[in-house]
Order: C-alpha cells, then sequence, then structure tokens
C-alpha cells in the first residue's frame, strides 16, 4: 500500500528529499508522473489508468505535503524500509488504508516508473 502523510504533518520538509520516486510534494505544488521517473508521454500505468505523463497534476493537498499514491512504492526496490516514514519527526507518514497493494504490484510499479 501507498504511504499517506497525515494533517498532523508539520511542513518541514525532510521527507520530500528522501523519496527515491519524487512522489512527495509540498503543499499546493502541482505534479508530474514525469517527475523523477523515466516516464514521458502518454503511458498506461500498471493500475490500467491512461496518462499522459509530463501533464500537470492537481494537488493532493493545498496545506501539507502530500504523496501520490500513483508514483508511492513503499521505496521497494530502493530501500529496505518508507525513507519517509524513517525521516518525519512527527510520524506522520504512514500506510494508506486506501491504497493497498502488495510487494509484488510495488515491484512492479518500481520496474515501470524506471524502466527496470
Amino acid at each position: 500500500m501507498a504511504i499517506i502523510i497525515t494533517d498532523e504533518c508539520i511542513n518541514c520538509g525532510a521527507c520530500e528529499p528522501e523519496c527515491p520516486n519524487t512522489a512527495i510534494y509540498e503543499g499546493a505544488d502541482d505534479w508530474r508522473y514525469a517527475d523523477g521517473t523515466d516516464l514521458e508521454g502518454n503511458v498506461v500505468l500498471p493500475n490500467g489508468k491512461e496518462v499522459n505523463a509530463e501533464e500537470v497534476q492537481t494537488p493532493v493537498s493545498d496545506e501539507i505535503y502530500y504523496i501520490v499514491p500513483d508514483k508511492c512504492t513503499e521505496c521497494q526496490g530502493f530501500h529496505e524500509e518508507p525513507q519517509c516514514a524513517a525521516v518525519c519527526p512527527v510520524d506522520c507518514c504512514v500506510p494508506d488504508d486506501n491504497h493497498k497493494e502488495t510487494e509484488e504490484e510495488l515491484l512492479t510499479k518500481q520496474a515501470f516508473m524506471h524502466h527496470k
């Protein structure tokens, strides 16, 4: 499952540079599937959604840092644990029960985004 940043976030920004998928953005910042990945042009995500990787997407949150669930792999394929959760000083990076994925699904997503 993806990680989510809860409302307890203090906007310190410690998590953002730790994400190997560039799935973490500052509140109100636009994002793209192409950011920090090998994705470009029109692609079909592993979940079947068709997107333009370079198209600007609406922020998930306007107030606190947020994680894009479609880009979060819980650091599978990079690290043994989610790095955002490891560095968060207030422990607000937690599993997102609304985006449950198996380890295999997370690794498939990671390989897809980074063409491994």
